[in-house]
This record gives C-alpha cells, sequence and structure tokens, in this order.
C-alpha cells in the first residue's frame, strides 16, 4: 500500500494542474480510492485533497515571484479567477498573492510527501475477520463533526440526550452480531477529513427482516467481511490508538483493504466511570489486490 500512495503522490506532482481522478488512479493501480483516500488521511496526517491544494499553491509561490500575469497563474492551477485563487493562495500560506509578489513573502510551503513505513508491531493487534450476512442497525442518529481526538462533544451531547429507558430498549432490541449497544459512524467523507459531518447512530445490530420500531433510524448494511479488533485500556485512547494502528500496522501488512461502509463500535465490558474500557471495533473490508500489501522499511 505505501508504493501505491507513493505512486500517487507522483501523480499528483505530474498533473498539479489538472483535476485529479483518484477513483480512476487507484483503479489503474490495484486498489480502491476509498481504500486509498483513507490510508492516505491516516499515514500523512491531512486528507488527499488537502495536499494536493497545499501542493498547488506551493508551486505557484514560485511563479507569483515573476513577472507572469495572476490570471494566467490562477487558470494554469485550475482556477477560474484570480479572486478564487487569492482566497486558495490565502488558505494555504496565510498572506495574499499580492504581498508575495511585492514582498516575496513569507510563505509556508508543501513540502512532497515520500511516506515510509517501519512495521514494528507496537500495537497489538488482536484481530479476527467475520463473513456477515446482511443485517441493519436501528437506533438515533444524528449529523456530527469527526473529531480524531479525545470524546467527541457533539456524540456524548446526543447519547446523554437519550433517556436511560431508551438505552435499555436498544440493548432488548440487539438481536445481531455484534451484541449490545453499538456506537455507528457512517457516510464518512472519503478524505476523512478531521470536522467533515458524519452519521453517527447510537444503536444496535438486528436482522435484515427484523421489524422496526416507526421511531428509530435504520441503516441498511450488506451482506460483506468485516475485520473486528479487540482492544481494552483508557478510554477512548486505546480505541483511538487502534483506530491508528490499523492504518499504520495491520492494513499494510495484511491482504485487506477498506471498503465502503459504516464502522462500529461495540462496548463488551468499562469500569464505572467509563475510564477503561474493552470494546471491539467493526470495519468493513475486502480482500486487496495482489501486491497491495506494502513493503517494510
Amino acid at each position: 500500500m505505501i508504493e501505491i500512495l507513493n505512486r500517487l503522490v507522483d501523480e499528483v506532482e505530474e498533473h498539479l494542474a489538472d483535476e485529479l481522478d483518484v477513483d480512476a488512479l487507484a483503479g489503474r493501480m490495484g486498489t480502491t480510492g476509498y481504500h486509498a483516500r483513507r490510508m492516505f488521511s491516516s499515514l500523512a496526517g491531512m486528507p488527499l485533497s488537502e495536499y494536493v491544494r497545499r501542493r498547488r499553491m506551493t508551486v505557484a509561490a514560485a511563479d507569483l515571484l515573476g513577472d507572469e500575469d495572476l490570471l494566467t497563474i490562477a487558470v494554469r492551477y485550475g482556477y477560474g479567477s484570480v479572486e478564487a485563487f487569492g482566497r486558495a493562495f490565502r488558505a494555504v500560506h496565510g498572506v495574499s498573492h499580492g504581498q508575495v509578489r511585492r514582498r516575496g513573502g513569507p510563505l509556508r510551503s508543501q513540502p512532497r510527501l515520500r511516506l515510509r513505513l517501519t512495521i514494528e508491531g507496537s500495537t497489538p493487534m488482536d484481530t479476527r475477520i467475520v463473513d456477515r450476512d446482511a443485517f441493519r442497525l436501528i437506533g438515533h442518529a444524528a449529523r456530527v463533526p469527526l473529531i480524531y481526538e479525545g470524546v467527541n462533544p457533539h456524540i456524548q451531547a446526543h447519547v446523554a440526550s437519550l433517556p436511560e429507558a431508551e438505552h435499555e430498549r436498544l440493548k432488548r432490541l440487539s438481536s445481531a452480531e455484534p451484541a449490545g449497544i453499538l456506537a455507528v459512524s457512517s457516510d464518512v467523507a472519503p478524505d476523512y477529513s478531521e470536522g467533515s459531518e458524519l452519521v453517527y447512530l447510537h444503536g444496535a445490530a438486528v436482522g435484515a427482516e427484523a421489524n422496526v420500531p416507526e421511531d428509530l433510524d435504520v441503516i441498511d448494511v450488506p451482506a460483506g467481511m468485516w475485520a473486528v479488533f479487540r482492544t481494552s485500556g483508557e478510554y477512548p485512547r486505546a480505541l483511538q490508538d487502534a483506530w491508528a494502528a490499523t492504518a499504520t500496522e495491520w492494513f499494510p501488512s495484511n491482504p485487506w483493504r477498506l471498503r465502503p461502509g459504516p464502522s462500529m463500535v461495540a462496548v463488551l465490558e468499562h469500569s464505572a466511570d467509563f475510564s477503561t474500557a474493552t470494546c471491539e471495533l467493526w470495519l468493513p473490508v475486502e480482500r486487496g489486490e495482489e501486491g497491495e500489501t506494502a513493503h517494510k522499511g
């Protein structure tokens, strides 16, 4: 996977002025755009779209130091007007293109990435692969922003707004694996960018044909394979560390890749104050093509 992502970075560099078709590029490299975006975001620490924007504006800054017409430069990097180019330029560099042309800076350059990965197995990954028939996720859904670290206050507020009796009701309705109350993330942005919106569902899994009370939201999940990671320790840090380790350690060394679908967290047990917990993280996966596994080193 690392080799594929580095080839993707090379393609970005060669086509900075063009609209990048990530799905087509990833397909030619033997993977999917969905998996490539998610792995890039996890390993590079930024969405692929943001990296492209930063690289464009880094290279464009050098052009600004010459005498070329501003509109010509703007069009070269895919912008239809000097104003649109100027907004993108300021978002990256923190100054206007006019200031750079007059004073030469200051600039915030984005170096060209070269991803390397040394897999040390620093995070034990207790994992199993599960082949599931279609099922349904039912519960109470809300749109919330994605937050990488710590407790998400928007999710916390959503769950806290539900009466205790509703939690007990969802537990009783649970009739399929994973059992019990589930924290479900769905409709996540392809780049998995922090602050983007997703659908969070507090609910339970039931069979595909189960009757669902009218007051509950429903996510229909098709049949497929799942990678299930068991975590234990400080909550939510241990769970978030496991999320990160799937990208940095597990996926690069296993013949699986992410496929579109919801991710699910089942809390198996927890301390009275919820400071520690044992959880299962369910991620939808499919077999990757030969050669997609990363090289170590």
